[in-house]
């Protein structure tokens, strides 16, 4: 990298970071909201409350990046234009050409990174927080309580002495009959906790009894530990792998939509490239602020255009949004630039 192509890379660098921050900051706000909406059902402590955030950071940044590039882009060519600097860049013989290759290869890294993530880390994310929530549900159903009675976990009944922290029951004592209602079981317990085996609720008893009453006898079992499965929920623990997740998409709309929304944002920053210069690049003689109507009609337009193409057809729609995109990108690149400069 040259010193023209540093010094534009660190104007630019400069302004996305304290633009990037400012965005992502108020995104998370709102994602944060979001997230603070589930406690109202589900008890959620501040460490599972940042676990579910950085589930959302890969939606978050799909969100937040590409704009941010295109934005900032615009903004950094506008403020060197006006003050002279690209025009003196060209002067010296730095054609636009090579400027607009140079912000090409910095939008095709940024596109890469997005398409990574979207591919790859939007959907183990996604899946991550959908198992979070799933057993979080399962969890707030075996919420018992202390000395209180009717309470059930899974087909046991159950009653405990004494509720502690971290999920800790003292002198637990459970209950079951048998279908036909000619046996039952009884279990004491000094000490038993909640684990989740592979999103299966497990409770762990520990130096207890069992009884097990039948018609003629009565048998017992002592016991220093003892493992009592709840009913496996199929929609807690799976994980698909990133081909299934995918592969989904050719059956389910939502799924493709999803496809083909994000990669098109992925791809925001590569086609709108030569735009952002074609627009940016002005002289200060003729400079004015109308820039960011261009900034805000433009994220407009390319917003409305993949929100409608998506659903009408995913995937032929990124083929043909990133050409209108690249063509109009071009166009007013070459009227603006190629042909002043």
């Amino acid at each position: 990298m040259d010193r023209v192509n540093r010094y534009l890379f660190r104007s630019f660098i400069s302004l996305f970071s304290s633009m990037f921050f400012i965005l992502f900051s108020i995104m998370s706000v709102m994602f944060f909201i979001k997230i603070a909406s589930v406690t109202a059902v589900l008890q959620i402590n501040f460490i599972e409350l940042i676990t579910m955030f950085i589930y959302l950071i890969p939606k978050l940044l799909i969100y937040t990046m590409p704009i941010t590039f295109f934005v900032s882009l615009c903004i950094t060519l506008f403020n060197l234009s006006k003050e002279n600097e690209l025009i003196i860049i060209f002067t010296l013989g730095r054609s636009p050409k090579k400027v607009s290759q140079f912000f090409f290869i910095v939008a095709a890294l940024f596109s890469i990174l997005m398409i990574i993530n979207v591919i790859v880390l939007i959907p183990l994310s996604k899946q991550l927080n959908k198992n979070f929530l799933e057993y979080k549900k399962a969890e707030a159903k075996f919420n018992i309580q202390d000395s209180k009675f009717g309470q059930k976990f899974s087909n046991w009944l159950v009653y405990i002495d004494k509720a502690e922290k971290n999920q800790t029951y003292k002198n637990i004592t459970l209950y079951k009959k048998s279908k036909n209602g000619k046996a039952a079981k009884l279990i004491l317990s000094k000490k038993a906790l909640i684990q989740n085996a592979d999103g299966v609720l497990r409770l762990i008893l520990e130096n207890g009894k069992a009884f097990e009453f039948q018609k003629d006898k009565i048998e017992q079992v002592n016991f220093k530990k003892m493992y009592i499965n709840s009913k496996h929920s199929e929609n807690i623990g799976y994980i698909q792998t990133i081909q299934d997740y995918w592969k989904l998409a050719f059956k389910d709309k939502s799924r493709a939509y999803d496809f083909a929304f994000f990669i098109l944002i992925s791809l925001f920053p590569l086609t709108t490239v030569l735009l952002a210069i074609g627009l940016s690049t002005v002289t200060s003689r003729y400079s004015s602020n109308g820039i960011y109507l261009y900034i805000f009609t433009t994220v407009a337009l390319y917003f409305a255009l993949v929100f409608t193409m998506a659903k009408i057809e995913p995937f032929s729609s990124i083929l043909i949004v990133s050409l209108i995109t690249m063509s109009a990108s071009y166009l007013i690149y070459r009227k603006r630039v190629a042909l002043r400069y």
